[in-house]
């Protein structure tokens, strides 16, 4: 089987090689540049990696993993836009360097680009593969929605939490891994069972995010540590919070409206603690991370066939950035 790195190396050598049309280089430069920024393509990764686990075609594969990887990228120049996000990987973000207009209509391209990449795969796959690109890129946008939408609500519950990042994260993560099985012609048990592996590592993965806003080592996890806790954001470790506190400690809570920033993070961050939010947090976080172990077990193939998902699985969760 191949290595992930090995899958990373043969997406990062096929990006380049994406012939876009010419004219207008307004519409297609911004599509360039911001597939050409980097980053660590798992999710790409992760469709030749679910083709490879059940014995599929990998390079016949590349389509669909391309697809992947322009609709994420669709969605970060969107998502940057709504944030007013000045960087993406440390360079300009597209709406920065062509304007908010070009940004958003390069964006609305790429789901055509997307779709072309789709159309390249064997037509026996290709109307499931639509299916399922089609429900997977609805769920992202209304994760985004719902995201949105909490920022207004006080009323949010943690089930609703859960769903939101499963709609917004998680199920890109499944929906990848299920286009490689797929392509793989593996049975419809199958790729529903790694759609399910992947959609509960995708919920762990963000819930670990959760934790390491308040609690990762500030030189490595890559961003503010308290960014959430700052900007009030609706988390699991602050609904659950909010859920647990008394009377008393209600008042502590709402008192920190208006404190410095360094000074609320270090009081609710305290208030977690006597509550035990980590571990609550982390409790959930395991859940879903089992969650996806079951369903990987179930799945008809070798267990070392399996090694490589569950290596990822343990490094996604023992990360520190």
């Amino acid at each position: 089987m191949y290595t992930i790195p090995e899958l990373q190396q043969l997406i990062e050598k096929a990006i380049p090689e994406i012939e876009y049309p010419k004219h207008p280089h307004s519409l297609y430069d911004p599509i360039t540049y911001i597939m050409n920024l980097g980053g660590k393509r798992l999710r790409p990764a992760l469709v030749l990696l679910a083709t490879d686990l059940f014995h599929g075609n990998v390079p016949a594969a590349l389509p669909a993993a391309l697809a992947i990887e322009t609709f994420h990228n669709f969605t970060l120049i969107h998502d940057d836009i709504m944030d007013n996000a000045p960087l993406r990987r440390g360079k300009q973000t597209v709406h920065e360097k062509w304007g908010t207009n070009n940004a958003i209509l390069s964006g609305d391209v790429m789901m055509v680009e997307a779709n072309k990449q789709l159309a390249q795969l064997d037509s026996s796959v290709l109307k499931a593969v639509l299916n399922t690109f089609n429900s997977t890129a609805q769920g992202v946008c209304e994760g985004q929605q719902l995201d949105m939408e909490f920022e207004t609500r006080d009323d949010v519950s943690i089930d609703e939490y859960i769903d939101m990042i499963r709609l917004k994260t998680a199920v890109l993560v499944g929906g990848a891994m299920k286009l490689g099985a797929i392509v793989a012609n593996a049975t419809e048990c199958d790729a529903e069972l790694i759609y399910e592996f992947g959609e509960n590592l995708g919920i762990a993965f963000q819930l670990q995010d959760d934790i390491l806003d308040v609690y990762g080592d500030p030189l490595k996890f890559g961003k503010q540590v308290g960014g959430d806790i700052i900007s009030n954001k609706k988390t699991f470790l602050l609904l659950s919070l909010k859920k647990l506190l008394t009377n008393a400690d209600q008042e502590r809570f709402s008192d920190q409206e208006g404190q410095e920033t360094h000074i609320k993070v270090a009081n609710i961050t305290t208030l977690y603690n006597e509550y035990e939010i980590k571990e609550l947090a982390t409790a959930e976080m395991q859940l879903h991370l089992n969650k996806a172990f079951d369903a990987l077990n179930k799945i008809d193939v070798p267990a070392e066939r399996k090694q490589a998902l569950i290596d990822l699985a343990n490094e996604l969760m023992n990360r520190e950035s």
